[in-house]
């Protein structure tokens, strides 16, 4: 070997070289450890760093020149070089220290003790049990190519190398629609399949109609960019592209990412699904109306029949002009109001919806049938942001603190509790900016800001969720404590989800707050002595007979052993709690003694029994967990 006078040295790469192994496996190196011998110049200056894949042949020798194991077709290998991607690869120490330091075509030979290759303390890399790992040997490696890739897969079985950047930063995906020139081709060169000519290939995302491998680095594109994507075998599924995927070690894909359609799955079942038909302008989703906006819009509404019944467009039923609404309001059904919170300005999109978020929850239109299954077909020609209130003086930050409450308020009325509660947070979220320059404003401020947590508390209350309720109503507590509306509501809450000691303790506490508040709160205590006493009813009639069989027996409890209410009794309870909805219209002074006691009545079966509860749970009767 011709190695110059000058290039056999002792290497130990400094310490600012050590992102390719940590600190720890480089602990192993010590002088004299690694040598490095040039035995051909490369050519350049770049040479390769941390996330490049390297490409190289090998030939490994013992310190007597016999070749151990070698890539090289005239040394017995296959021929194949080897790739790996410096910091991701399982590489041998001497490799990653070595490597980096060599230009593009060098051959190099390096000289390792066993600790700097296969005979490190833990190797990545596991060699026979006849393999040399414990002698001193020769590495000669021909770095042929290096270039920066991006990793796909955790176990490097699909990487990619960007030619040409795109345009953008979305990327296809599920179910994206997607065109594009693409040739797959062997390890060694070989044309395996070619879609490069006349109409590019054309494929739904997610629908297993490429090689798994191939689809997922396509995953990682923007339009119009050219790539290099290889996959190894274990990622080679069969497709219609490439229907025989057996016999490849690894493939190489020469991809160009022509265009793709969103195709977005509103709902992640199939029901809802928005189709872009016209590229819109800007970025997506930055300039999209995600943020409640007032949106102008034209669209044509059709029945999924075999006509194709246009019940509605904007161009022919209302003069040509554009609907107008604001978003976040409940103005148009809301699966249109979904897809077009995700368009860009100038965007024509398809939409299909299913029935409950069309028009079974919406007026519907007179040629609509109930249930149907619409079709919209959408044009977004621009939309308005709400105003910022930036730099706004305290009187307009009011103002329009106040225009969005309403609005919150009309939605409450109207049932829609999950968007009057959208209202509410987002004028919360802004208070956050806003400082009040004096006690007036602040007295404001701080009001304002306590109905609209007690407006979200009712909202909570509304939509079953009791303890978002009560967690909203302590955010006004907190800095208040006798504030006699955030009392009660959280005593309704609590009331509601069985927890009556703490509702007692709030409707009481009302009382000594503020005399003026006694008939709301006496009314709320009446209701919830009669949650009582209708949660006792049903306790004793479920155990009634439970301990009267012989001994060794047990009966069988359960909910279907409750007897139905009689037709008066069932008419009683339904007028409580009707009596009981409007607590502040009812004034029961006769039980005015017990609302003041502060524990409730026990039970008859646990004043029978104290210790029932402890023995029937030791029975294991899961149907008694009641007790």
């Amino acid at each position: 070997m011709g190695v110059d006078d000058d290039a056999g040295k002792d290497f130990l790469p400094k310490k600012k070289k050590s992102f390719i192994a940590d600190e720890k496996r480089r602990k192993n190196i010590t002088p004299g450890s690694l040598m490095k011998a040039i035995i051909r110049p490369g050519k350049g200056t770049e040479k390769p760093v941390e996330s490049d894949q390297v490409i190289f042949h090998c030939t490994t020798r013992t310190v007597d020149g016999v070749i151990v194991e070698s890539t090289r077709l005239e040394h017995g290998g296959k021929g194949n070089p080897i790739k790996n991607v410096l910091g991701k690869s399982k590489m041998i120490l001497g490799f990653c220290e070595g490597i980096p330091t060599m230009l593009m075509g060098e051959v190099a030979m390096f000289k390792m003790k066993p600790e700097l290759h296969y005979g490190e303390v833990d190797c990545p890399i596991v060699v026979s049990e006849d393999f040399p790992k414990h002698d001193e040997l020769h590495f000669e490696i021909e770095l042929i190519d290096f270039f920066k890739v991006k990793v796909i897969s955790e176990d490097l079985g699909v990487v990619k190398q960007t030619i040409t950047e795109g345009q953008g930063w979305e990327s296809p995906r599920e179910p994206y629609e997607v065109k594009l020139w693409v040739s797959a081709k062997s390890s060694d060169g070989k044309l395996i399949q070619s879609h490069t000519q006349g109409e590019p290939f054309f494929f739904t995302f997610g629908k297993a109609e490429v090689p798994k491998g191939l689809e997922m680095g396509i995953g990682t594109m923007s339009r119009g960019e050219k790539a290099i994507i290889y996959v190894s075998s274990l990622h080679l599924t069969q497709s219609p592209f490439m229907p025989e995927a057996e016999g490849y070690e690894e493939v190489q894909f020469e991809v160009e990412l022509v265009h793709f359609i969103q195709v977005r799955d509103m709902l992640g079942d199939g029901r809802l699904i928005k189709r872009r038909i016209v590229d819109g302008r800007g970025d997506f989703p930055m300039d999209c109306p995600l943020h409640d906006s007032l949106l102008r819009v034209h669209y044509k509404g059709m029945l999924i029949d075999e006509e194709r019944t246009v019940f509605y467009d904007t161009k022919v039923d209302n003069n040509g002009h554009p609907l107008e609404f604001s978003s976040g309001e409940g103005l148009v059904p809301e699966g249109l109001e979904m897809c077009v919170r995700l368009m860009l300005p100038g965007e024509i999109a398809l939409v299909t919806c299913p029935p409950d978020y069309a028009y079974d929850k919406f007026p519907r239109p007179a040629k609509v049938p109930e249930g149907a299954h619409v079709k919209w077909e959408i044009e977004l020609l621009g939309f308005e942001m709400p105003k910022d209130w930036t730099g706004l003086d305290f009187k307009s930050i009011m103002d329009e603190a106040d225009k969005i409450k309403n609005t919150g308020n009309r939605l409450f009325k109207e049932g829609k509790f999950e968007l009057a509660k959208a209202k509410y947070e987002k004028v919360l979220r802004e208070f956050n900016h806003v400082n009040p320059q004096d006690d007036d404003e602040g007295k404001i401020y701080l009001n304002t800001r306590n109905s609209l947590h007690l407006n979200v508390a009712a909202c909570y209350h509304k939509m079953g969720e009791c303890r978002k309720s009560i967690e909203a109503c302590n955010k006004v507590l907190d800095t208040n404590p006798s504030h006699i509306k955030a009392l009660y509501r959280r005593g309704v809450a609590y009331m509601s989800a069985g927890d009556f000691d703490e509702a007692r303790s709030d409707f009481k506490m009302m009382i000594s707050m503020d005399k003026s508040s006694e008939p709301d709160a006496t009314a709320a205590l009446t209701k919830l002595r009669q949650k009582e006493q209708e949660i006792k009813r049903k306790d004793l009639k479920q155990f009634k007979g439970l301990f009267d069989k012989k001994p060794g027996e047990i009966s069988e409890v359960g909910i279907d052993s409750i007897e139905p209410k009689s037709v008066e009794e069932k008419h009683n309870s339904e007028k409580a709690n009707s009596d009981a909805d409007e607590p502040e219209k009812v004034a029961n002074h006769k039980i005015e003694a017990e609302i003041n006691s502060n524990t409730a009545p026990m039970g008859l079966f646990a004043r029978l029994w104290p210790s029932g509860k402890r023995f029937i749970r030791a029975l294991g009767l899961q149907k008694c967990s009641i007790l």
